[in-house]
């Protein structure tokens, strides 16, 4: 049995992909006229093997007819418009994500924001900043970090949760859990968004729980778990086999459309693998969902960098947030809010005077 993949590729932006599609030479990604694409790369895959082809959008009527289907269904949801399901986000736009970690271990940022003034000053700085999303985490999922337990991952993160609503309404609110009972927990205290970097994978209630609550998910990708995610992580081909992961995850567990997909960069996989999804992710496009990716600090840009590495990683960060914005993610979840506001602004201005 043979299975098919569609990506889009080779794009164009601003007053050239605004002509090209006008003159339906072209197509928009996910429904942004700034972005189109006029080629796909066509995976099939074996048991045994992998094969990937390039195509014109045009000659896709000289694939037979079984093939034609499933990529026209495809490029149909790559070139459609995100539906906005989550609170504040519009999805044709790009948004930043900014972490709070109320984590004395997390990799980066341990125990710097803590304290009640510390944590709200630094969740204003980064809403001033531009960020859209506030993602906040009692947990470290660092590689080699160990779980914590129930009441003391509550106790770090309740201060806020209590007051983050009353002090940002406007502001999109995420928790980064993997415990059913802090999921809850949160939505209580109004949380718009779960993001469980085991994929639900970890506390088999979870999903059942929620949906109860119709609330919005990132379906995130780890192998293995973050005590043991970086040892020797291997796939077959890392970018199917984590698609394959998305949609077979989001037909037999998820079953919601208020989904964003996040690839885990960082979270069982080596550079290679890190390098290959980043290079390719729009093939995560013909989900028709929005992406979310989080570069921030990771220590692949450290591997590249060599000598050159720095202790925030903005200018690898920021390298890797530009790249992604070119192939269509929406959500980018970073630390050093400001500086990638800059960058997005400056590249999306450049974009579309081209």
């Amino acid at each position: 049995m043979i299975k098919y993949y569609t990506r889009a590729c080779n794009f164009y932006y601003g007053t050239e992909a605004n002509f090209l599609i006008k003159k339906n030479k072209a197509l928009p990604l996910c429904g942004n006229k700034d972005i189109a694409f006029d080629k796909i790369e066509i995976f099939s895959r074996t048991k045994k093997k992998v094969i990937s082809k390039y195509f014109s959008i045009k000659d896709i009527k000289y694939l037979k007819k079984s093939l034609q289907k499933k990529i026209k269904e495809d490029l149909k949801k790559i070139s459609s418009k995100r539906k906005n399901f989550l609170k504040f986000i519009d999805f044709s736009e790009p948004s930043i994500m900014g972490i709070l970690n109320l984590t004395p271990d997390s990799f980066s940022d341990g125990g710097k924001f803590n304290k009640k003034d510390k944590s709200f000053n630094h969740i204003k700085e980064m809403i001033i900043s531009g960020a859209n999303i506030i993602d906040i985490g009692g947990e470290s999922t660092r590689p080699g970090s160990k779980m914590v337990k129930e009441k003391l991952e509550i106790k770090r993160i309740k201060f806020v949760l209590d007051k983050f609503k009353r002090k940002f309404k406007k502001t999109c609110l995420s928790l980064d859990t993997r415990k059913s009972t802090i999921m809850l927990f949160g939505i209580k205290k109004g949380v718009d968004l779960i993001n469980d970097v085991s994929g639900f994978n970890h506390d088999k209630n979870s999903l059942e729980n929620l949906r109860k609550h119709k609330i919005s998910k990132v379906l995130h990708h780890m192998q293995g778990t973050p005590s043991s995610m970086q040892k020797n992580p291997k796939y077959k081909n890392v970018l199917l086999d984590i698609y394959d992961y998305f949609e077979k995850n989001l037909k037999t567990k998820i079953r919601d459309s208020k989904v964003i997909l996040d690839p885990g960069i960082g979270f069982g996989k080596t550079l290679k693998h890190n390098l290959t999804l980043i290079s390719k992710i729009s093939l995560f496009h013909s989900l028709g969902l929005p992406i979310l990716v989080g570069t921030s600090r990771k220590r692949f840009i450290n591997q590249i960098s060599g000598q050159y590495d720095s202790k925030e990683r903005i200018g690898g960060t920021l390298g890797s947030v530009i790249f992604l914005l070119s192939q269509g993610v929406q959500i980018f979840r970073v630390h050093n809010v400001k500086e990638v506001k800059q960058g997005i602004l400056v590249f999306k201005k450049i974009l579309i005077n081209t």
